[in-house]
């Protein structure tokens, strides 16, 4: 698949690639499952977790697509991109910004297919921010002064531990008039997710803050609820010690990784917040603790309910986020594979329906490993 963006884009021809894949596909499939030749295509992609090639090459070009998003601002990809026009007329321009309505018309080229692409995403990686910096990362500078404490996923009664542990660390905070506690969660619906967080602290009155947005993925949402707590909790007077409580904890980790993620907008944002909280005073701290929303643990469980009370409606237009786009992409693609199949000629006929031990109807898929294959336990080659 090396360099198949030269040939696979909006308006190419592609019948005689498609058929030298297919047959590469279906060879490997009857492989894969030891089946006779004559087994109809569609069975033998469903059975061996073989998405079909038309879709997974769509699913790798969108991903391609939106791949220049990471770059940084002054890679040369970027500057081809520019979809602004010239400030000046010059010969020396070579971005899409310099052509005419009619020359974009004319013109077809995977380039064209990301520029297109890149209206309905809004920014979210900063890869040339000052955090990012080697010799100024947080985590080298300030390295004791945040901590993550986590669920001990082995053995029994640990969730029961773990709630005993926090009711500790509040009471610790109620007694200590410099300390702020933050409970954040976060909760989508019909694609708009809404952020909320609780600021807790002594002789104060409880803030909350919640904000909703559109097309973002539930990791996003989270970072977004834990950036507005941390931001509130620093702009109280005289707080020398910061608890975050949050169910998503791998979103809380994301603040310190230093590689290019889609997150890097809210990580830049809370990293400088917490490097003027760190350097007021030598003794100012950070943790983290996680608190699985199953714990129903009292304080983040009003924090979800609230979380899940509001009803937001979508405003139109707007931007997706990388993320997010991302995903919906690869699941658009899942379900129209599920679609096909669905409506095949072939089912009931050449194959039937397999169902799980709850009686369910096992659908095609390729991640982890088919399902169905899973679910036979024997031979591929007796089933197939």
């Amino acid at each position: 698949m090396y360099g198949f963006q030269l040939w696979f884009y909006n308006k190419a021809p592609l019948s005689y690639h498609m058929k030298i894949l297919n047959k590469m596909q279906r060879r490997a499939a009857i492989w894969i499952l030891g089946a006779f030749k004559t087994y109809p295509m569609e069975g033998i992609e469903a059975l061996a977790g073989l998405i079909p090639i038309r879709f997974h090459l769509q699913k790798i070009a969108k991903m391609s697509l939106i791949h220049s998003f990471k770059l940084p601002d002054n890679h040369i990809l970027k500057n081809l991109l520019n979809d602004n026009p010239p400030p000046s007329k010059s010969n020396n321009s070579h971005n899409i910004g310099s052509l005419t309505n009619h020359q974009r018309s004319l013109t077809k080229g995977h380039l064209i297919d990301s520029s297109i692409k890149s209206y309905g995403i809004f920014p979210s990686f900063t890869p040339l921010d000052s955090e990012f910096s080697p010799s100024h990362h947080i985590i080298d500078n300030f390295s004791n002064h945040f901590s993550f404490n986590l669920v001990n996923k082995k053995g029994k009664n640990q969730n029961h531990l773990h709630g005993q542990e926090l009711d500790d660390m509040v009471l610790r905070c109620s007694s200590n008039p410099h300390a702020a506690l933050i409970i954040t969660d976060a909760s989508i619906k019909n694609d708009i997710a809404t952020s909320i967080s609780h600021i807790h602290s002594v002789n104060r009155p409880l803030v909350k803050t919640v904000h909703h947005a559109s097309f973002v993925t539930s990791t996003e949402a989270e970072l977004f609820a834990i950036r507005c707590g941390i931001n509130q909790a620093c702009s109280i007077n005289n707080v020398s010690k910061i608890v975050v409580i949050t169910d998503s904890i791998h979103a809380a980790k994301r603040i310190f990784d230093c590689d290019p993620h889609p997150y890097q907008i809210h990580s830049t944002a809370i990293l400088s917040e917490l490097r003027s909280f760190f350097s007021s005073h030598e003794s100012n701290t950070i943790e983290f603790w996680e608190c699985p929303s199953k714990l129903r643990w009292r304080f983040h469980y009003d924090a979800d309910k609230d979380s899940k009370s509001f009803l937001a409606h979508p405003s139109y237009p707007t931007k997706t986020s990388w993320d997010f786009c991302k995903k919906s992409d690869c699941d658009k693609l899942t379900k129209l594979w599920k679609m096909t199949f669905q409506a095949s000629d072939g089912k009931g006929n050449h194959f039937l329906d397999l169902l799980d031990n709850n009686l369910n109807v096992i659908e095609p898929s390729y991640t982890r490993g088919s399902l169905w294959l899973q679910a036979f336990g024997h031979s591929n080659s007796l089933c197939a």
